[in-house]
């Protein structure tokens, strides 16, 4: 009991020193942090050391102490710093996500392990020689002051030693035989591949996206509003074409290209959006788009002989049902002049006849002038065409003086859009859009909505995913080539984790579980844990000696029994907890997705990998350095 709380005290310590680490350097720490990582590092960092302890106890008795912890640390070491720098890899490789708080969280996980395993090979395997010394000398495993008799001691231990545990004997005596008939590996080679490759098939019914429900708590109120906003909301999100460096002088046809009234070109920009709004389903544009660059050029027309008129002086004239406001504004202003001008107000004409235009197009200098007229008009019964408001903010006017209107937009509306995938392919479809009108206009065209900011990680989530989970493997693979000095056991450790990261893909799939930052994180970090239910089987098999089904067998009574209780188990505990909490994100992300990566992983590393190293086992690397006249020994070496 003393040297378990020690050890899972040397765990919150690696936490604390990760938090503490960061913080010195200004790294901001976030709910997630506290909550999942202290679970998921002892999960982790629990199990090495239970492999530890169980190592020790199998040397032999008449061997002291240093002996016994020396060769334990020799027999299980290896695979122990192999997992370790894995997990540690797989977790940086999850910093690169652009994700800002996926990427803290992988940063604090990967140095929280990091110490973790150094903290394991040093002060806990002090704590292992203090704990066996401890029990030597008969004393109260959580009272050492108090000493007992040491004949129930001795006895106890006497009769440990010679017989092993319950779960070792099955390993050995019943499990392993089981696995190394013919008919049994075929069974399981035909189901494993068979899943794998059903997985595959499923991974791509894997949806894109975060759902808004699943961070909040379940009793918050806003889970009512989200599912009443997807329920009854029939209108979607602004959609704004924005196009850039607009040439509106005479000489451009820029002009004719974005415009859809008379004299524009078919295949004008307001015209293809107004094509696109007739296939919603697959454009997700819901209505052609409010043009300010049509609604100008005809405001500005003779034929609209309410809207662009001027005064004998040059000013703006506006309607004749604003007139009473826009003569009492100018009568504040020039109440000296207007004494002897009492009809100026009625002195309004239209600012140009048909003359004046070039087919129906203003000039350079025109489109100038009277384009900070239309965008302050104000539309009325007269003139509807008024720009105030409407298009206000619609033109950047800073610089338009030189011909060119740096940024102007025009708008439509997105079909409404219920889900995440709805979202992710609305943006998508914007994009391809406006990417082939640009090609098409030779003009600069962006789409813009206020949620493309949240969903622009969607578009590559799958290429984001796929390359960091391949840097994840690639490092564990050339850390079990350096440690292990063996391309076969690497690649058999290689083709595992593959298989355990793809089938919990599938099971992503069927869990209906999305892809996002957080699950890509998760996807990477589950290469380095489930190296842990592969390294040490492989290790053992490959310093063991005999044919493959000996030394499967003899695998699986070494280190069957640690893999399944040190492993197997101590990850269910540190996982199950997190089922407890009232915010869906850490039970679908964590729970769910980590309680599938470690029965995934149960199996594959005692059911799956010892089948595969009996067929197709590397050979061993057993080197035979002494043997006795009475009782020969074998000591392994790497």
């Amino acid at each position: 009991v003393l040297l378990g709380l020690s050890g899972v005290i040397l765990v919150m310590l690696s936490v604390l020193g990760s938090v503490g680490f960061f913080s010195a350097l200004g790294v901001k720490s976030t709910l997630i942090i506290m909550e999942v990582i202290p679970f998921l590092v002892l999960a982790v960092g629990v199990d090495n050391m239970c492999i530890l302890v169980q190592a020790v106890k199998r040397q032999q008795m008449e061997l002291p102490l240093e002996g016994r912890i020396s060769n334990a640390l020799v027999e299980v070491g290896p695979s122990i710093t192999l997992a370790s720098l894995a997990e540690v890899l797989a977790f940086a490789v999850g910093s690169f996500i652009p994700m800002p708080a996926c990427r803290v969280f992988s940063m604090f996980a990967a140095l929280a392990v990091l110490l973790d395993f150094l903290l394991q090979v040093t002060a806990f395997v002090a704590l292992i020689a203090l704990d066996f010394l401890r029990a030597e000398d008969h004393r109260v495993d959580c009272l050492p002051c108090i000493k007992i008799s040491g004949s129930y001691t001795d006895s106890e231990k006497g009769s440990s030693q010679k017989k092993p545990g319950l779960l070792a004997r099955y390993m050995k005596e019943v499990h392993a035989p089981v696995l190394c008939l013919w008919g049994v590996k075929l069974v399981v080679i035909c189901v494993f591949s068979a899943f794998a490759l059903a997985s595959i098939a499923l991974c791509t019914r894997i949806e894109p996206g975060l759902e808004q429900q699943i961070v909040l708590p379940r009793d918050s109120y806003l889970q009512g509003y989200f599912n009443n906003i997807s329920e009854y909301l029939r209108v979607g999100p602004p959609l704004y074409f924005v196009v850039k460096n607009y040439n509106y002088s005479s000489e451009s046809r820029q002009t004719n290209q974005l415009c859809s009234i008379n004299h524009c070109d078919s295949d004008s920009l307001l015209n293809e959006i107004a094509r696109a709004s007739l296939v919603p389903e697959s454009s997700y544009i819901a209505k052609p788009a409010a043009s300010w660059l049509d609604d100008y050029l005809v405001w500005i027309s003779p034929e609209a002989f309410g809207c662009c008129r001027k005064f004998t002086n040059g000013s703006f004239c506006p309607p004749d049902d604003q007139n009473f406001i826009s003569c009492f504004s100018l009568l504040v202003h020039r109440m000296v002049v207007l004494a002897g001008l009492g009809g100026v107000c009625k002195d309004c004409t239209t600012c140009f006849r048909h003359s004046d235009l070039q087919s129906d197009r203003p000039s350079t200098t025109q489109f100038k002038e009277k384009l900070p007229w239309f965008l302050s008009a104000l539309p009325s019964a007269d003139c509807a065409k008024g720009g105030h408001g409407a298009y206000t903010s619609s033109v950047e006017l800073r610089g338009y003086e030189d011909g060119i209107i740096q940024a102007s937009a025009f708008r439509t509306f997105h079909t409404p859009l219920n889900k995440q995938t709805d979202y992710v392919n609305s943006l998508r479809a914007a994009r391809e859009f406006s990417s082939r009108v640009s090609d098409s206009l030779k003009i600069e065209i962006f789409p813009y909505s206020v949620f493309y900011m949240f969903f622009e990680q969607y578009l590559d989530i799958w290429r984001t995913a796929l390359i960091n989970l391949a840097i994840a493997i690639g490092a564990v693979f050339i850390v079990c080539l350096v440690i292990t000095c063996s391309l076969w056991s690497s690649a058999i450790i290689l083709l595992v984790l593959a298989m355990i990261v793809v089938d919990l893909m599938g099971v992503m799939a069927i869990l209906n579980i999305q892809l996002n930052a957080v699950s890509v994180v998760n996807l990477v970090m589950s290469v380095g844990i489930a190296v842990e239910f592969c390294v040490h089987i492989t290790h053992a098999f490959l310093v063991s000696s005999g044919d493959r089904n000996q030394r499967t067998k003899e695998a699986l009574g070494t280190m069957g029994a640690s893999v399944f209780s040190g492993i197997t188990l101590t990850k269910l505990v540190g996982v199950i907890v997190l089922c407890f909490s009232r915010t869906e994100v850490f039970v679908v992300y964590y729970f769910q997705m980590y309680l599938a990566l470690v029965l995934l992983g149960f199996l594959h590393g005692l059911v799956f990998l010892p089948v595969v190293l009996s067929m197709w086992g590397p050979p061993s690397r057993c080197v035979l350095i002494e043997k006795q006249e009475n009782k020969p020994s074998a000591s392994p070496q790497l």
